[in-house]
């Protein structure tokens, strides 16, 4: 399949070597419809273009982010059919900007250090359940630790709330904030990503979509954040006021006549 105005012409094996996976990794994307099918030539050699390339690029950046084969094959599903090579190298750039920390392999040793304390079996059991760290497969006495989930998992620990209360708060936040993420890739597609590909041709509206890119991810966790701070702080407020006030400080007497 032709990108642009090029023809394609890279034999598998060029290809796999462009892309630095093997043949077998190729031809088995191919069989589950993650790369579309080469231009087949003279001899009945197939032939392959930067469009496949960037589909590759893109689903090594897939897996980065720990999808399975089958997310990225969904995820794949749904972009539109007719994206250019140019179109999914501003597509992987996007996802790589908003991906969050990768996880990290280490030792429960630098864990500890990381920590700042020493952690029992109990406090390993509790950041795995919270999702901040899993054992390696095989158990080899190493971890995959979430570097941004580690400290508040830490601090967790010492919350005198149950852990079941924790991990059912955890399930509330996660549901809504794939709603929120959900709604807000929507809002991205229809709103940036669609106008931006009707004037690709325009090299000042693709630099200016790639600037707002890079500076669209801290707005809008500050906008989450201060959002859900606001929420929370008003169901609060009525919760109290529903369930009675706490009885705060009693004001002090007034002083008798003629003292001050």
């Amino acid at each position: 399949m032709a990108s642009g105005t090029e023809e394609p012409t890279l034999t598998v094996d060029e290809l796999a070597a462009r892309a630095g996976v093997t043949v077998r990794t190729v031809r088995f994307y191919s069989t589950r419809g993650l790369l579309p099918p080469p231009v087949i030539g003279p001899r009945r050699v197939g032939h392959y273009g930067h469009e496949h390339l960037s589909r590759l690029a893109l689903i090594e950046e897939l897996q980065h982010q720990g999808m399975t084969l089958a997310a990225i094959e969904r995820y794949l599903e749904q972009l539109p059919p007719d994206l250019s090579a140019h179109d999914l190298a501003i597509h992987r750039a996007l996802v790589a900007s908003w991906a969050p920390d990768s996880a990290e392999d280490t030792t429960r040793a630098e864990l500890e250090r990381r920590a700042g304390r020493t952690l029992t079996d109990g406090d390993m059991d509790r950041l795995a359940a919270m999702g901040v760290l899993e054992r390696a497969e095989p158990a080899d006495g190493s971890y995959r630790v979430d570097p941004g989930l580690l400290r508040l998992g830490v601090e967790l620990l010492d919350v005198p709330i149950a852990h079941e209360t924790i991990l059912a708060a955890r399930t509330v936040l996660l549901e809504h904030a794939r709603s929120a993420a959900h709604e807000l890739t929507r809002l991205f597609r229809d709103e940036v990503w669609n106008p931006y590909r009707e004037r690709e041709s325009d090299p000042e509206h693709v630099a200016a979509m790639k600037t707002l890119s890079a500076h669209m991810q801290p707005m809008v966790l500050q906008a989450l954040v201060t959002a859900f701070q606001r929420s929370l702080k008003e169901e609060l407020r009525a919760a109290v006021t529903a369930g009675g006030a706490p009885p705060g400080p009693r004001p002090p007497a007034p002083a008798p006549a003629g003292q001050v």
